[in-house]
């Protein structure tokens, strides 16, 4: 049995980035809390809250100490709520991220309707969707673009994470809603290349093993993408994988999402390896 990584996998800068100021700003002499979970990943959130670096829900729960801005971003109601009650930051935002939010704000103020491209309910397109504005909108499919009435000044960017292929449909829809479009496509290029990476992988193996969080957004559409090519798992660590997974197997190609610690990673290809008798 042959089992082969994906050329682009795991940490991208972004979380590798948002890591380190957790950690950089650890201070056992104080609170020191992310703002919600600093990655979407249970495993790095959880080693890091051993490391003493806990997790808020909403500013109003911390009355001292320093709170970090997760990867995701927010808006700039919290940026005001933080500084009203004088704690002190640490902003870990994905860069990337911080692009598409400034893109959503520099369209708005310039008089364009700013269309989002992505998951409503995702933390970092919440966060781009304020900066954006009250008028602006959220879509996540074709469908919700042909529903879309037509617009005098449309502005367009992405979550950062959003598959390439999905965006560039759903912009070709949005073409047809306006006579005057900008389009800033604030897809991470780390992005492109760990789906592209997987794509290509599992056109050429039996099964692929995708590793990180459920409540990935990136995992779960490096999932989505390889299910169109062949048999596809999803897990978050070695312990979920299944001896019966690997039956008339000869090869296993492996990826992970963005936010998906190395070490996870080499647990489950070490594993993997391990089934050769099947």
């Amino acid at each position: 049995m042959e089992v082969i990584l994906a050329d682009d996998y795991g940490f991208c800068y972004g979380v590798k980035r948002a890591i380190k100021t957790a950690k950089d700003n650890k201070d056992l002499s104080k609170k020191v809390c992310t703002l919600g979970p600093i990655i979407h990943n249970p495993q790095m959130v959880k080693a890091l809250a051993d490391e003493g670096i806990g997790i808020v829900e909403s500013v109003d729960e911390m009355e001292n100490g320093k709170i970090i801005i997760r990867s995701h971003g927010v808006g700039p109601s919290i940026y005001d709520a933080i500084k009203a009650k004088g704690l002190e930051l640490a902003d870990a935002t994905c860069p990337h991220v911080k692009k598409a939010q400034m893109s959503a704000k520099t369209l708005a103020d310039e008089g364009f309707k700013v269309i989002i491209i992505g998951e409503k309910n995702h933390p970092e397109v919440k966060s781009i969707k304020e900066w954006a504005g009250k008028n602006s909108l959220v879509i996540g499919s074709q469908e919700e673009a042909e529903n879309i009435d037509f617009i005098s000044k449309l502005g367009i960017v992405a979550q950062t994470t959003f598959s390439a292929k999905a965006f560039s449909e759903i912009v070709n829809i949005l073409l047809t809603k306006s006579y005057d479009i900008r389009i800033l496509r604030t897809i991470c290029t780390a992005t492109d290349k760990r789906q592209s990476a997987a794509i290509k992988l599992s056109k050429e193996v039996d099964m692929m093993i995708v590793v990180g969080g459920r409540n990935s957004a990136n995992t779960t559409r490096l999932a989505q993408l390889c299910t169109e090519h062949c048999v596809t798992h999803h897990i978050e660590t070695v312990d979920e994988l299944h001896d019966d997974w690997f039956n008339n197997i000869k090869k296993i190609g492996i990826t992970a999402g963005a936010s998906t610690p190395d070490w996870i990673i080499k647990e489950v290809y070490e594993k993997c390896k391990t089934w050769q008798a099947y």
